[in-house]
């Protein structure tokens, strides 16, 4: 009997380790292909023209592949949307797990969960047809498909990703501390801002962190929004061209193996860089908070 449960426990971990390999595998094998593909742009241009050139003109005679205005668009939209999302998915996640009641919290929190189900198809339709002609009324400028529209979608986007796992992070925190500051005199308030905060900021990090990485890396709600404008923004109603959406526009029209392909899977390694370097920070953050914690 025993030997039988052994060999049982074996084989799982057996089955587990293959599939946590192929995962690794196939995550090796997709960033191997990305550089294969990418790096060629070399032979057509520098690193340097194509990471800080201003002119993104691939199908000319003479084509210009600098991407600036595609990595300051990526910048902007992400970071316009994460000062929106990030304070309202902290909030939402603090009312959620602190502040509201048990019928209330079960009401709120599948309105959340549903936003987060939405297609983001769905998100840009919105945002095209609904909240572009808004910003043009209201705002009085030329063009409703813009950065302030998509930085808000992405912001929809994010929110469910950052108030849900801050939610965790926060019910993580011991009630006994929770107790102990209450028995020691403090407020509600107080003690959420004192105590269960500081307790569960790893998660919150990580949850902001996150959001970030999914605003970068969004798609379709880009391609649909923002403009497609590859200029460098400077005003919230410029028309932009963030890195995901030039992709996935012009990947259909680029002639296999030419200096506009590999450009786009340059493009690629870019995304892929800047995403991996957001999560990396997200791990390092997460990693000090804990340490942090179990100092104090």
């Amino acid at each position: 009997m025993v030997i039988r449960r052994q060999a049982a426990d074996k084989t799982v971990q057996y089955l587990l380790f293959v599939v946590a390999l192929s995962s690794i595998t196939v995550l090796l094998l997709i960033g191997i292909f990305l550089f294969w593909e990418g790096l060629p742009i070399l032979k057509f241009t520098s690193w340097r023209d194509f990471l800080f050139g201003s002119l993104w003109y691939p199908t000319d005679d003479d084509p210009l592949f600098g991407i600036f205005p595609l990595i300051a668009g990526s910048a902007a939209v992400t970071l316009l949307s994460s000062l929106i999302s990030v304070p309202l998915g902290i909030m939402t996640a603090i009312y959620i797990a602190e502040i509201a009641g048990k019928r209330t919290a079960e009401l709120v929190k599948p309105f959340v969960e549903i936003l987060a189900s939405l297609p983001s198809v769905v998100i840009g339709l919105f945002g095209l047809v609904v909240f572009s002609p808004f910003l043009q009324k209201v705002f009085h400028v030329p063009i409703g498909i813009n950065l302030f529209n998509a930085s808000l979608m992405l912001a929809f986007m994010a929110v469910p990703t950052i108030c849900s796992i801050s939610e965790d992070a926060i019910h993580s925190v011991p009630g006994s501390l929770r107790e102990a500051s209450l028995a020691l005199g403090a407020t509600h308030l107080e003690t959420i801002i004192k105590i269960v905060l500081p307790a569960s900021a790893s998660g919150i990090a990580t949850a902001v962190i996150l959001g970030m990485s999914r605003a970068i890396g969004e798609t379709m709600v880009v391609l649909m929004v923002a403009g497609g404008a590859a200029v460098v923004p400077t005003s919230l109603f410029d028309p932009v061209r963030p890195m995901p959406s030039t992709i996935a526009a012009e990947m259909a029209e680029a002639p296999f193996r030419s200096g506009h392909y590999h450009a786009l899977f340059a493009i690629g390694i870019v995304l892929f860089v800047f995403t991996l370097l957001f999560n990396l920070t997200a791990d390092v953050m997460a990693d000090r908070f804990k340490k942090r914690q179990l100092g104090g």
